[in-house]
């Protein structure tokens, strides 16, 4: 085995321990559960009659509530971790990733703003996993929060449209028009996450 190699098996080695140290904590079982909250939320709108949807959009708001929760309570008790830093932001794009496809089949939501999305999604996911591997961490920005709240709040009016009504109010119209300003802030806040994670890639 040549030198390099066996640098490289230490620094996996590293990495993994990183990963799992203090891995079962209160915050990482919080977004884990925001994972596992996705397929119910699924099956809940798979028949968006005014009660499916009005669930399905309660337990879409309660995922989300968990990104909120188990970021406060990681700073709170000391407890951010490198798999939470890892995690968390992939648990948000599962869950959004979930609710376009979902309105897109209902047609509440242009195809090309989901595949816009999707596709943004997928790519810094599959970056992160690799700088993942080589043990290069890097936290959801400010711009990516945003983007992340706007998301949650058009799908959510998306999944409400039909079954709720509110006065002056078109949901569909404004549902989309939040997701609009999504698209714009996942885009910069894609791009501003590239050129941070890019020369850190090339130095590893």
């Amino acid at each position: 085995m040549s030198a390099s190699e066996t640098v490289k098996l230490k620094t996996r080695s590293q990495v993994k321990k990183s990963l799992l140290e203090g891995a079962w904590n209160l915050p990482n079982l919080l977004t884990l559960g925001r994972i596992l909250l996705i397929p119910f939320f699924i099956l809940l709108f798979a028949d968006p009659t005014v009660t499916g949807s009005i669930l399905a959009a309660t337990v879409f708001g309660i995922a989300a509530l968990t990104d909120w929760l188990d970021g406060f309570l990681a700073r709170r008790r000391g407890e951010v971790t490198t798999l939470g830093r890892l995690l968390d932001p992939i648990a948000d794009k599962l869950l959004v990733v979930a609710g376009l496809v979902m309105l897109v089949q209902y047609k509440r939501v242009g195809i090309w703003v989901a595949i816009a999305m999707i596709a943004r999604e997928v790519g810094i996911t599959g970056i992160r996993a690799i700088a993942a591997a080589d043990g290069i961490i890097v936290s959801a920005g400010d711009l990516g929060k945003t983007k992340v709240v706007l998301q949650i709040i058009g799908i959510i009016m998306l999944v409400l449209y039909g079954a709720v009504t509110i006065p002056f109010v078109d949901l569909l119209m404004v549902g989309n028009g939040i997701l609009y300003m999504a698209l714009l802030f996942s885009l910069v806040s894609g791009g501003k996450y590239l050129i941070e994670i890019i020369p850190k890639l090339h130095r590893s």
